[in-house]
Parts: structure tokens; sequence; C-alpha cells
């Protein structure tokens, strides 16, 4: 087979079959795994993909008529230290093994990030199913995911709150407003449209979605649970609260089922351990990296980051191996209270790769902690004037796509 037979072009409804097919084969997607989702049959899940060809750019390669390889980007916005940027969620990327190791993805990132620049989308985000390989791409680690375990004996004992919580359907208009303004005051998080949710809740079986809401005592929604119990486990999915008296009165809501439940599993995602907020810290908290990141236009990304401030002008000079308007030096200078990006390389500079510049942007890692481990390098100055410059505040990413 030749690769310059091949075609490459953006997909359609009329390819849904070929595009769930094509899903199905890479991620090894199950009756069984349908089933216990809640989709009845094949026909629905089908059904279920069906706007992402119409809502988002999928672009694949064709070997005549037959879809051989595929990438989609979701049309999606994600907080970044207080600045609501267009995020291009990137997902859906195989290829049918016989057509492995033809250049085909590298391809088809190419092309998604050409269509993420044009579309305004300067940052993307995408769950990593090979870190190494998308590293190699851009990528880099900007947020993790904590999973922790405590016994019953372990949960918090109750403290005292104003307000109260009620359970309700997942899909309450008050759950979508709360959530709205933990995004937008939340560093990381992903702001949530249609198409979001439904990708929030595509594997979870239906029958397993459970919502604890906690209103203050002016009936305001300020804390969040999604949960399920199974076998004497309470199973937390998320937690999301916009003050410590929402969180306080979520843990008495879990506390409360201390004679129904043996354990509290939970997912933890705000990038700090839980076990220092409980009396009883003595708790099982494991921790993995979850979500990747890669800045798509340094120049343009930059221009909207909300830097701290900027004593002298620096530069910092990219290494993109895969887009090429990034490979360069990029000028920053403090110009009426915030920071004005251009090309060039004076004044003292700084060189990283595009995955260090993207942690490092995203909050995840520091500037010294860089240069240690030899990520960054250049002058001392510069460094010094870039650590102050950019905004140290972890990531908050709890969605799945």
């Amino acid at each position: 087979m030749q690769k310059d037979k091949f075609e490459i072009k953006m997909l359609t409804s009329e390819h849904l079959a070929q595009f769930n097919e094509l899903l199905r084969y890479v991620f090894q997607i199950t009756e069984d795994d349908l089933t216990s989702s809640g989709y009845e049959d094949e026909d629905e899940i089908v059904r279920a993909k069906r706007p992402i060809l119409t809502k988002a750019d999928v672009i694949g390669w064709f070997d005549g008529d037959d879809l051989i390889s595929q990438i989609a980007v979701y049309p999606f916005e994600a907080n970044v230290h207080g600045t609501i940027f267009k995020m291009g969620g990137v997902t859906g990327v195989g290829t049918y093994p016989e057509y492995a190791n033809m250049g085909l993805i590298s391809g088809l990132i190419l092309k998604a990030l050409e269509l993420m620049r044009e579309n305004g989308q300067y940052i993307s985000y995408l769950y990593p199913y090979s870190v190494p390989f998308y590293r190699h791409k851009g990528w880099e680690i900007i947020s993790d995911k904590m999973s922790y375990e405590l016994k019953d004996t372990q949960l918090p004992k109750p403290i005292e709150v104003k307000g109260h919580v009620e359970r309700l359907e997942i899909d309450d208009p008050d759950i979508y407003e709360l959530y709205e303004n933990f995004a937008r005051s939340t560093h990381g998080a992903m702001l949530r449209d249609e198409l979001a949710w439904d990708e929030y809740w595509r594997w979870e079986n239906e029958f397993d979605r459970f919502a604890a809401v906690y209103y203050d005592e002016f009936d305001k929604p300020t804390g969040l649970c999604f949960y399920w119990i199974s076998e004497e486990v309470f199973n937390v999915k998320e937690m999301v609260f916009l003050n410590q008296e929402a969180r306080n009165g979520l843990w008495n809501f879990i506390s409360a089922h201390f004679s129904m439940v043996e354990t509290v599993k939970g997912n933890n995602f705000a990038g700090d351990p839980i076990s220092f907020l409980l009396e009883d810290s003595d708790i099982v908290e494991t921790i993995q990296p979850y979500y990747m990141a890669r800045i798509v236009d340094v120049k343009e990304f930059l221009s909207l980051y909300p830097f701290d401030s900027m004593s002298d002008p620096i530069h910092i000079t990219v290494k993109d191996s895969v887009a090429e308007w990034n490979n360069k030096s990029f000028y920053l200078e403090w110009v009426d209270d915030h920071v004005e990006v251009s090309e060039s390389s004076e004044g003292p500079g700084v060189e990283m790769d595009i995955g260090t510049l993207s942690t490092l942007m995203m909050g995840y890692k520091s500037v010294p902690y860089l240069v240690r481990i030899g990520r960054i390098s250049g002058d001392m100055k510069a460094m010094r004037i870039l650590s102050k410059a950019v905004v140290l505040d972890k990531a908050y990413f709890s969605d799945y796509f």
C-alpha cells in the first residue's frame, strides 16, 4: 500500500457508520461495554455519537471510499487562570492496524492543529492513551486524577452548616448553574455545553447517576456531588464546591450514609490530596497523570494569557517539531497592565519545547522545577522574570472525552 494513494478529508454524517466502526475496533468497545453503560444496542450508541460529526471537526484518511484513520476535535472552552479560552478537545484518534506505521496519525495531528489555529482554539486538551506518543507531538501533562478510599470509621464528623443538601436529577437546572459558576472560577476546568455534558455521562450507566446539591442559607446552590452506591461502597464520581461551607455540607451528607456503607471511594481532580483535610488522614490515596494539553498557537495564547506582571522584557524561544508557526522566538513586554507579544529574540531569554511551555503556563510545574530537570535553559535573569510572571495554580480537570 502506498500513502500517496490515500486522501485526507473532513468526515460528514454520511461517514457515521465507518466512524463508529473504527472507534469500536481501535478502542475495543464490546457489547458488554455498551450494555453496562446503559445503551440498549449498537444503534443507540451510533445515534448518540451522531452530533459529533455535525458539531466537531472530524478528519480522516480514506483508502478509496474506506475510512482507515481518523481524529476528532471538539469545540470546547476552558478556564485558563480566569481567562476563558476556546479549546480543541482531541479524541477518537485511531488507525486500522494494517495501515499503521505509515505516518497517517502524524498527518492528521498537523491538520487538526491547523484547523484549531484557524478556529481560534489556541490550546488543546486530550486524554493520552500513550503519554510518550503525545509528548512527542507536543502535548504535556497538566492535571492529575487522585483516587481515595476511606473506611466508614474514617468519615468526617458532622460539622454544623447553615444550609442543606437536596438530592436532584442530574439534569436539574440548578446543577448546570452551579457547575457553570464553578468552571468560570476554577483554573483548568472545562465549561460544559450540551455536547460536553453528553460526553461527561457517555460511559456511565444511566441507573447509577445520583446528584446531591448543597444549598446555602440563601438557597443558592454552592456544592455538588455526583455519586452512586453499590455493594456497601459510596462512590464519588465528582465533588465540586464554591466554598468550604459547601464542602462540609456535602461531606455531612456522605457521612450520613454511615450505617449503609463500609467504604467511600472517590476521585479528586483538584491537584492536592484530600487526606490533609480529614481528621483521620491515614487513608489510601493514589495519584496518576490525567489530562494533557498543548498550546496550539504560542503568540496568540501568550497574548491572551493573564500574566501577573513582568518587570523587564524577555524572550522565549520555543521548539515545536510539529507546528512550524511556533518554532521561533517570542518577545514579551509589559505594556499598560498586560503583556504584548511579538516575534523577536531581543533581550535576555529562555528556551524550551512546546510541551514544557504548555505545562508551565497551565501551572502544573514551575520554572525552578523545570530548570532543575533540564526542561528550561537560558539566561538566569529571564528565568526569574518568567517565574514571577506566570500564574502558579494547579488545573482542575474532571471531564473525559
